[in-house]
């Protein structure tokens, strides 16, 4: 994804015209370490980049109980894998329109308005990662 610009070849980083980039960690149905491995490098891509929001569609699982991959990124979340990376993260399933966590997160980042208009329900099968570059633990609102 980050490798080469897809329209001239160039690998230098390209110029941002957003902060907010959607990331499906599920497509291809990767393993659930394979998962964490790219997440770690989008990150550190993102990062580079400037990238200050990731959407991270990790999906469900088709069980009804949450999926392997979804677990293993909260798993991580909460015990600081991403800390030196991810200043905040907010779980789709606490982020429905009106809830608390969702105008708290839009206080923040009001740019994310258009993606969270997608969830009204909240969505259990995505993930808002806001990024840093300090040490700050990850928060769970919701």
């Amino acid at each position: 994804m980050f490798n080469q610009c897809p329209h001239c070849g160039s690998e230098q980083l390209p110029t941002l015209n957003t902060d907010t980039i959607e990331i499906n960690i599920k497509q291809g149905s990767p393993y659930v370490e394979e998962a964490l491995e790219l997440l770690t490098e989008q990150l550190r891509k993102c990062l580079e980049l400037g990238i200050k929001v990731i959407i991270l569609i990790h999906g469900y699982g088709s069980s009804g109980e949450g999926g392997r991959i979804k677990w293993a990124i909260h798993d991580a979340l909460e015990n600081n894998r991403y800390s030196d990376r991810v200043e905040e993260y907010f779980y789709g399933e606490n982020v429905a329109y009106g809830s608390e966590s969702y105008h708290a997160l839009l206080k923040r980042r009001p740019g994310l308005k258009r993606y969270l208009k997608r969830f009204k329900e909240g969505n259990a099968g995505m993930t808002v990662l806001l990024l840093g570059n300090n040490n700050k633990r990850g928060l769970l609102i919701g």
